[in-house]
């Protein structure tokens, strides 16, 4: 699947089951949103996220990144540029490739409630409006090759991640991403933490169609600058856009 990376450099992660703030004006400038969480999250509270944030920026593209199958409806999957599944490398079996089964299994087993519409079987496809639907979900999702790294993150624990990789193991991960996997998105994720810049130059070196992001404790221009430098293509800021918009301005690159 191709996607133009080369104005992104600046993801914002919004949790859906956080209140949203109430002038939206510091996500000026950012050039992706990721909604997205586990806890509280469902697919109505996601849906008002998109749709609030769409009605202040048109024009900003806006990814879901679901936890689990139920954030994800009809109306999310109309709302958003791109479904983003992440495939946990050190993580469990259920967190690399079991919740994406279950994604698709309920796409068949459930077109009431994923799909909007009764509509009959046939075999493991739904027909009639079922498949368009089917057509359109599969249309927009795209996979992410991820690797957690701060162990005692709510994200490790969720996602039974027992060790970080080595820098050597991250180079390996981003390779796999690119050419055995062919996910556009390649993430070293931090959860709050500021990992700093070695993991991304191990990473680097071996993507050139995906698309390096790093995300965990991005919160001063020069943390921004040190890891867009060491050759991540977008950085991705999540906490401080909740907590802090003044601090979350600060981490848009000036361009």
């Amino acid at each position: 699947m191709d996607i133009e990376w080369d104005n992104t450099t600046h993801a914002t992660k919004i949790d859906p089951a956080k209140p949203l703030p109430s002038d939206l004006e510091p996500l000026t400038g950012t050039d992706l949103v990721i909604v997205g969480g586990s806890d509280g999250v469902t697919a109505e509270n996601t849906l008002e996220t998109i749709e609030a944030i769409d009605a202040s920026f048109p024009d900003l593209p806006i990814f879901q990144e679901p936890y689990r199958s139920d954030h994800v409806s009809t109306e999310t999957i109309d709302a958003v540029d791109y479904l983003s599944i992440a495939a946990v490398y050190n993580g469990d079996r259920e967190h690399f490739v079991g919740k994406h089964v279950d994604l698709f299994a309920e796409v068949g087993q459930k077109p009431d409630e994923l799909l909007g519409s009764s509509v009959p079987l046939i075999g493991d496809l739904v027909a009639s409006k079922g498949i368009d639907a089917v057509a359109n979900l599969t249309e927009k999702v795209i996979g992410e090759g991820y690797v957690i790294q701060h162990l005692s993150s709510a994200a490790a624990n969720r996602a039974g991640v027992e060790a970080a990789y080595s820098p050597e193991q991250v180079a390996g991960a981003a390779l796999a991403t690119e050419s055995l996997y062919g996910f556009p998105i390649f993430y070293v994720e931090y959860s709050g933490t500021y990992g700093g810049p070695e993991d991304v130059q191990a990473a680097a070196r071996y993507l050139e169609d995906t698309a390096l992001f790093y995300g965990g404790g991005i919160d001063s221009a020069a943390k921004a600058d040190e890891i867009l430098a060491a050759g991540a293509d977008a950085i991705v800021v999540g906490d401080c856009f909740h907590d802090d918009p003044e601090t979350f301005r600060e981490t848009i690159p000036n361009r």
